[in-house]
């Protein structure tokens, strides 16, 4: 398996070590639950140094992009980032993404760890069909990277810098030096609080994770594994791949209608999205909360009045709100406000209500 970085530093934090896609990584070094209140009540640090990072340069690279992706990159500035979708011609997800425009000439894509090869070739071809003067680089390797999130994130990376983080607006970005190193800081996440993520070269991943525990003892940083991780991005909706999108699901159906520009140039899926915007889909992501006691589980079946509409695309055990919570992708015509379905649970079916998404959301969130 391959190994971050920070691998040495998460066994000598008595890190439990799993296989997540080829990666072996930490899913947990306390508790899931322990670890999850830590980042939503304080401060929580992690390890996502396995995530891909790709630069896309030339002189045409924002117009090459534009074809491939569903936001509309002239709508981007430097400094800017933007939540994304490369898809394929039936609408569906090759991947979601982040696109930090370095500058007009030059975008880091930041992709998921287990589709970082398919992406690469995907983007390379495509890229090369539309102009040759655009060049798709693999940098992956040369990355690490790490976010903090939660209620203290600002205050503790503030000890690490000269530069006032509160200038780095939500979505923002900034180049900044941390403890000798140039590193690209973004206040932007994936647990539903505020945060940054911090992409340094791999040589210092381990320097800057130390100093920022240290800099966080009093309080109370703790380093989260991918347990909580999820947790706390599944009680916020935040989709992941291979749950609430994937080849199979588009956008639309996912809910993130807000991240797909209709008024721009052509993109693959484009027709087919649009129709499902204007004549509406067979298909919803909704979220469900359990009445009766059990835990939702990935590919669980729900129930209307014995009938099969659809199934858990993530589900657990709410941490902050102490009770079984999940995300499922329902045929549309049987969602209603607070209405009810069973999920069936290892053959028993378990009562549970419609509820709006996200679960999760702070209200301080800084932007």
């Amino acid at each position: 398996m391959k190994r971050t970085p920070l691998y040495e530093s998460h066994i000598e934090l008595g890190a439990k070590m799993v296989d997540f896609g080829g990666w072996e990584m930490p899913i947990q070094y306390t508790s899931i639950i322990e670890e999850h209140t830590a980042t939503r009540e304080r401060a929580g640090l992690f390890d996502v140094s396995h995530m891909g990072e790709f630069e896309v340069r030339g002189r045409n690279a924002k117009e090459v992009l534009n074809q491939l992706v569903t936001c509309d990159l002239n709508l981007l500035e430097p400094d800017k980032i933007v939540y994304t979708f490369l898809t394929n011609e039936n609408g569906g997800v090759v991947d979601d993404l982040l696109i930090y425009m370095l500058s007009d000439y030059q975008f880091l894509l930041v992709v998921n760890a287990s589709n970082t090869e398919k992406d690469y070739l995907w983007l390379k071809e495509k890229a090369a069909q539309i102009s040759y003067e655009t060049t798709v680089i693999n940098l992956s390797d040369t990355y690490g990277q790490i976010a903090i999130q939660g209620p203290a994130a600002q205050t503790i990376l503030q000890r690490l810098t000269d530069f006032d983080l509160s200038q780095i607006r939500f979505f923002h970005f900034d180049m900044l030096t941390i403890c000798g190193a140039d590193t690209i800081v973004s206040r932007s996440g994936y647990t539903g609080e505020d945060g940054f993520e911090i992409y340094m070269p791999k040589a210092h991943a381990t320097e800057i994770w130390n100093a920022l525990l240290a800099a966080g003892k009093e309080e109370g940083i703790a380093p989260v594994g991918l347990g909580a991780r999820d947790t706390l991005r599944f009680e916020s909706a935040l989709p992941l791949y291979g749950h609430e999108l994937s080849a199979e699901i588009t956008p639309i159906e996912a809910g993130l209608k807000f991240f797909v520009k209709f008024d721009k140039c052509d993109f693959p899926g484009k027709e087919i999205m649009q129709r499902q915007v204007n004549e509406g889909t067979d298909r919803r992501l909704v979220g469900i909360e359990l009445i009766e006691r059990g835990i939702p589980r990935d590919g669980y079946r729900v129930e209307k009045d014995g009938a099969d509409v659809g199934y858990i695309t993530s589900g657990a055990y709410s941490p902050t709100f102490k009770k079984g919570l999940a995300m499922a992708l329902l045929r549309t015509d049987i969602i209603e406000p607070d209405g009810e379905v069973d999920v069936v649970i290892r053959g028993n079916r378990v009562k549970a209500k419609l509820v709006k998404l996200p679960f999760y959301k702070k209200k301080t969130l800084k932007k």
